[in-house]
């Protein structure tokens, strides 16, 4: 089931567990929240920071600070246990799933400063997602400027994507969703639906798949996707891997190759929130996801481990889940899935975000109101 039909207060079993929390963790203010065991290694679950609100994204700082988005629109800089406004974001039109949503740093951040966003912006027409960026000075970003917003704005508010990791190369990719209107994402005059690849000042890779093809949108890399909210690239290959949601079942993991088309709405292995029948499963010309999940675990936020923190773990993917409510350690052996290991499950509830922090361990953020900051660390 997908994110919007399963938004829910912070869930029971986080509550009894701070009832009973150890605190005295590395950081004033971060609380111990529980100790548990894994097929592989025995970790602990410090809360780092509970006062944020439906928080969707993060981005480390060099200094050790962490940048974290709110999707009412709030960007907060969370340090020494402590979540404090950064001034200056972007004006967001928060409603549904919409808002202030993806946050990156250049890859020279050190040099340049510079912060990215992916939100949803209005116009007259209604909604749609753009990517922006600005300078941090302090705790203000300066002068924030628009790069990318997608060519046609709708009255839904669902379906906005959005992820956003740079390549090794240094242009940016990120996601839209099909805005609700399926039709979309196979239409390559369309930005709704796919992955998208920028350079990182807003303009097109000469490389892209379809530049210089009358009546197609230069920024598509790949189309045909429904909702996707993960998109990671392998550390040790410079692969790109992203997750969508799929309708009632049906959830997707994909290797993004250039220019391929991911066969929604023409394929799928999910069915319409009634139950009826939607597409076939497979097509000659569509791509196939590495791995699908029914019933859905409504994927959000994907990250690749790749650490010698927890040795165990490395080379690992990672999936947050909303309707799962749990954290999904995902082996790969040569582009293909070998196992799948639940963790968290009902632990912390609906898991936004995942990142691998400088330190070497496993973050995720917590979509609630209380939501949460959250560091995955090895028990010793």
């Amino acid at each position: 089931m997908e994110d919007h039909k399963t938004i829910s207060p912070r869930c029971a079993p986080l509550s009894l567990l701070l009832l009973f929390a150890v605190v005295g963790a590395d950081a004033p203010g971060e609380t111990v929240i529980g100790v548990h065991d894994s097929e592989l290694v025995r970790f602990r679950i410090v809360e780092v920071v509970g006062d944020l609100s439906h928080p969707w994204g993060m981005a480390f700082l060099p200094n050790g600070a962490i940048i974290v988005t709110e999707r009412s629109g709030t960007v907060k800089l969370v340090q020494d246990g402590r979540s404090t406004d950064i001034q200056g974001a972007p004006a967001v039109a928060a409603n549904g799933q919409g808002g202030l949503l993806d946050v990156a740093l250049h890859p020279e951040f050190e040099r340049n400063r510079l912060v990215y966003f992916t939100y949803s912006a209005r116009d007259s027409a209604g909604f749609g997602t753009r990517v922006g960026r600005a300078p941090l000075d302090g705790q203000t970003l300066e002068l924030f400027e628009v790069l990318f917003s997608m060519e046609e704005f709708s009255t839904a508010t669902h379906h906005f994507g959005s992820r956003m990791a740079f390549g090794e190369d240094g242009t940016l990719y990120f996601t839209i969703g099909d805005r609700g209107d399926r039709n979309r994402a196979p239409d390559l005059n369309q930005h709704a639906g796919k992955v998208l690849r920028i350079n990182d000042d807003g303009g097109v890779p000469q490389d892209n798949p379809f530049v210089g093809q009358e009546g197609v949108r230069p920024e598509i890399f790949s189309y045909g996707h429904r909702n996707p909210q993960g998109i990671a690239v392998d550390p040790a290959t410079g692969t790109v891997w992203e997750h969508e949601h799929g309708p009632r079942g049906g959830d997707e993991v994909n290797i993004i190759r250039p220019g391929a088309n991911y066969g929604w709405p023409e394929i799928t292995y999910g069915r319409e929130y009634s139950g009826a029948y939607i597409a076939p499963d497979s097509k000659d010309g569509l791509e196939q996801p590495v791995i699908h999940w029914t019933p859905s675990i409504a994927p959000s936020g994907l990250a690749f481990y790749s650490a010698d923190h927890i040795p165990e773990w490395k080379g690992n993917l990672f999936a947050g889940a909303l309707a799962g409510k749990e954290l999904r350690r995902i082996v790969v052996n040569d582009r293909e899935v070998v196992h799948q290991e639940r963790l968290l499950v009902g632990v912390v509830g609906r898991i936004r975000d995942v990142s691998q922090g400088p330190d070497g361990n496993i973050w995720i953020l917590t979509d609630e109101s209380p939501g949460s900051l959250i560091r995955i660390e090895p028990a010793t």
